[in-house]
């Protein structure tokens, strides 16, 4: 395959935007770096180009700084109903408890109140698809999980998956994930998720162990 050239970079992911859902449907993640949904109404902002990994070339890096993704695909089969790790329960939680916890899971990332409030105006957002977990003995929530459902083409998208850093590897993070999977199983076709590749906390690996799968990968590479 011809590699494309950094100055035509721009003009090729335009194009995947525009992909119809035919050919969307047929290998999402393959298609294109981000959900169909946002695939239609986003454009790449200036200074920015995203190829995927077979279109990708180290002489891009000439000019560009690169951030490789994952991203992966679950065909919802066989879901079983997860187990909640004992000492934790399910519990509602307002929007800014939901922003407080995942700003306290991350050193390079964050969310506001105003942007976790903007997630519930999409035409994605379902309720039942926003979980959190309490620790029963500091009753303090210390997992929390948004996923989003596309009903134009079925697809279900893992947003944020988080647990506080002093109770992970307790099997929460593996809990939210099939939770989520669990109850998007009756009306979704397929969901997907994607991370990046670099990061410390081996995102891929825990939703690999939760059943997805697949090898795409996408490079966002920023202007120098």
């Amino acid at each position: 395959m011809r590699k494309i050239q950094p100055l035509e970079v721009n003009k090729h992911y335009s194009q995947k935007l525009r992909m119809d859902k035919t050919k969307y449907l047929k290998s999402p993640c393959r298609v294109s770096s981000i959900p169909y949904w946002k695939a239609k109404t986003i454009s790449v902002p200036n200074g920015m180009c995203i190829v995927h990994h077979d279109e990708f070339s180290a002489s891009m890096l000439e000019n560009y700084t690169d951030e490789p993704y994952f991203r992966l695909y679950h065909t919802l089969e066989n879901i079983k109903e997860p187990m909640l790790p004992c000492g934790f329960l399910l519990c509602d939680a307002a929007t800014n408890t939901y922003a407080q916890h995942i700003n306290s899971c991350y050193d390079d990332i964050g969310v506001s109140e105003s942007e976790l409030k903007e997630y519930t105006k999409r035409k994605v957002y379902m309720p039942a698809l926003w979980i959190a977990v309490k620790h029963l003995e500091s009753n303090e929530i210390v997992a929390t999980g948004i996923a989003e459902f596309e009903k134009e083409i079925g697809e279900g998208i893992l947003e944020w998956i988080q647990v506080s850093k002093d109770l992970r590897r307790c099997g929460l993070a593996t809990y939210l994930v099939k939770e989520l999977l669990y109850r998007m199983k009756d009306f979704a076709k397929f969901a997907t998720v994607s991370g990046k590749c670099k990061d410390a906390s081996c995102p891929e690996y825990l939703y690999r162990k939760c059943g997805f799968t697949g090898t795409d990968v996408w490079h966002v590479l920023r202007s120098k």
